[in-house]
């Protein structure tokens, strides 16, 4: 009952991304079988499953191994159901299972050629491709080791993927691998380790290995050559130890704040107590060995408190996490901002071309959100992408580029390929994440840690006011020893000196806000409006309605009112405004008028004390 109860709360933990189905896969007691368990819903729903199922799964509370996998599934390749959830099987016997995040954008090809071979599928998913392959290679190669099976079928992949293989065939063995989705191995011992790094293990032909993905053809996969090192590293005194494989540290960090971040193509194997971290291709810049990282992650940090939602709870934490950011980075005293994470190459960034800013959802709002104060306090040329279209294009960028890479996770797929794209034409990486030893963060050259703390939730909310404030700190960085811009850089270090408390005023807020909300749930579409510094915060919030509530709502500029969107705009039709006291007041005092002459439904999002709309809402009221 351990076992199923450390892979229940680690579900559990991973449970606020909103997924549709949950599974299970563990030794049966006769030590060689799988039981599996799938149920669609959340995770109660399969941990009630498991509960009237106890007698038939029979578990071995004897044996001295256990091994498990589990997982909850978003629908992306059928509809949410017990057949399409994970784990996914070979074969009726379930010979090897597997657990797969991500998507395999070549499963047609291989479910062709699986099928030519008299496969039989059962779902609709791409990952029982995964499965019905490492079946396949093994049929045909029945001498191969467990963790040689899956370096096999993962050089016939493509897309994005973290995987944990368990096969009947290999009892007491679990192997692990990804490319584009993250992957962490958690250790928990009783006694220290011997090491504090893993050796890397690599094969006999380290370059130019041939890409052999089938795309359907129906000749056999031509097999990479062998890996010989079969050494295993036992990186403890003694045999006592529990392994963790996860796709965040909220899964494992109740038990272990020991974990190996793996890279991609990694291969990670389990096998009699010990672990072996194996690669078929060496680049250039690897390291000898994967660290072994120590978690500052508390587990109070990822539990609700007293708060009813995930979300509810980071959005009321933001006047700490504001802060957070800005400690021991700010004083406020002398003026001074110190950013240790890119202090060296500050001069470097001076002399630059121009600015990219590259990221996707909110975090491409931040850099939105940023770009004009950028542009104004560093007198550089600031260019604001969207991480997937910035690929479609192939954009040309150079040397003397510097190029922003903003991520809460750190693992975002889009972000990190545009990241080693323009990493390969030569310009500096900064990375801009809120998760220490993600992809992100260990690809850049130099970064800025966000320390938002965990974000517990699918719509960002502590993340994005987080990432805000580290780029105006790289920008206040970048104009200290500009005299013209003396005034407006303490302008803006008086403001974040507030910020915290103007936070907490807002939050005060929250039954009105709650009222108001009700009043428009039922409504079908939602505009919202502004301009210069808020146009960012509309498409930002636009965003969080879409995800919260699924009613259809857009972000506009206001200057583009007249350009099309005013014919959106009628009596059933909600419109929140922003309306603040900078440079581009008067225009949207102008595009509010409009929206009340169209017999609009505004709801003015001002500063406090303003007295000058009053009497305009009041006379179309």
């Amino acid at each position: 009952m351990e076992i199923i109860d450390f892979l229940i709360k680690g579900l559990k933990r991973l449970e606020y991304r909103g997924y549709d189905s949950a599974g299970i896969a563990l030794d049966a007691a006769d030590g060689v079988d799988i039981s599996i368990v799938k149920k669609s819903g959340k995770v109660a729903a399969l941990e009630e499953e498991i509960q009237s199922r106890l007698k038939e799964l029979n578990v071995d509370e004897s044996s001295s191994t256990h091994v498990g996998i589990a997982h909850t599934r978003w629908a992306t390749h059928g509809a949410p159901s017990e057949v399409n959830s994970h784990p996914q099987r070979s074969d009726v016997d379930q010979t090897f299972c597997v657990v797969h995040n991500g998507i395999v954008t070549n499963y047609k090809e291989l479910k062709a050629f699986l099928t030519q071979k008299g496969y039989k599928f059962e779902s609709e998913t791409d990952t029982e491709v995964i499965a019905k392959l490492v079946h396949h290679i093994h049929t045909q190669h029945p001498g191969y080791s467990f963790r040689e099976l899956v370096e096999q079928v993962v050089q016939q992949l493509e897309g994005a993927f973290a995987l944990c293989f368990k096969s009947k065939l290999y009892p007491g063995e679990c192997v692990a691998t990804r490319r584009g989705s993250p992957l962490l191995v958690g250790i928990k011992t009783k006694t220290r380790l011997a090491t504090d790094h893993i050796p890397i293990l690599y094969g006999k032909e380290e370059h130019g290995l041939p890409d052999h993905r089938p795309h359907g053809r129906s000749e056999p996969l031509p097999m990479l050559p062998r890996n010989d090192s079969t050494s295993e590293f036992q990186p403890l005194e003694d045999k006592q130890v529990e392994y963790f494989f996860a796709s965040d540290a909220s899964a494992v960090i109740e038990h272990t704040n020991r974990v190996i971040f793996l890279e991609d193509d990694d291969v990670a194997a389990v096998k009699d107590g010990s672990l072996s971290i194996h690669r078929l291709r060496r680049s250039l810049d690897d390291p000898h060995g994967r660290e072994i990282t120590i978690l500052k992650l508390e587990i109070q940090q990822i539990m609700k408190g007293n708060y009813s939602y995930f979300m509810q709870k980071e959005i009321f934490e933001q006047p700490e996490s504001v802060v957070n950011t800005m400690r021991g980075r700010i004083n406020f005293e002398t003026k001074s901002v110190v950013l240790g994470g890119i202090k060296d190459y500050i001069p470097e960034i001076r002399r630059c071309r121009r600015l990219m800013l590259i990221g996707c959802g909110t975090s491409y709002h931040s850099a939105v959100a940023t770009r004009q104060l950028l542009e104004e306090l560093t007198e550089l040329p600031v260019m604001v992408e969207l991480a997937s279209d910035f690929l479609d294009r192939n954009t040309p960028v150079f040397r003397d580029d510097v190029c922003f890479f903003i991520s809460q996770s750190g693992e975002t797929a889009d972000s990190l390929m545009a990241l080693r794209y323009c990493k390969a034409r030569g310009a500096l990486i900064v990375g801009v994440t809120n998760t220490v030893g993600s992809s992100i963060s260990r690809e850049s050259h130099c970064g800025i840690h966000i320390n938002a703390g965990p974000e517990i939730g699918v719509a960002s909310t502590k993340a994005y006011t987080s990432q805000f404030i580290s780029l105006v700190m790289f920008a206040l960085v970048m104009c200290e020893d500009r005299i013209s811009l003396q005034v407006r850089r303490n302008e803006i270090i008086k403001g974040l000196e507030m910020i915290d408390e103007q936070i907490r005023e807002v939050l005060q807020m929250d039954s009105t806000v709650q009222q108001l909300a009700k009043e428009m749930y039922e409504q079908k579409s939602m505009l919202l409006m502004g301009r210069g510094y808020n146009y960012a915060t509309c498409m930002e919030g636009a965003l969080k309605i879409k995800e919260l509530t699924y009613m259809h709502s857009e972000g506009i500029m206001a200057g583009e009112l007249k350009h099309g969107p005013l014919a959106l705009v009628d009596n059933a039709m909600p419109v929140i405004m922003i309306l603040t006291r900078d440079p581009v007041y008067v225009k949207c005092m102008n595009a509010l008028l409009q929206v009340i002459a169209r017999d609009g439904r505004p709801i003015v999002i001002c500063e406090k004390g303003e007295k000058k709309l009053k009497p305009s809402l009041q006379r179309h009221s």
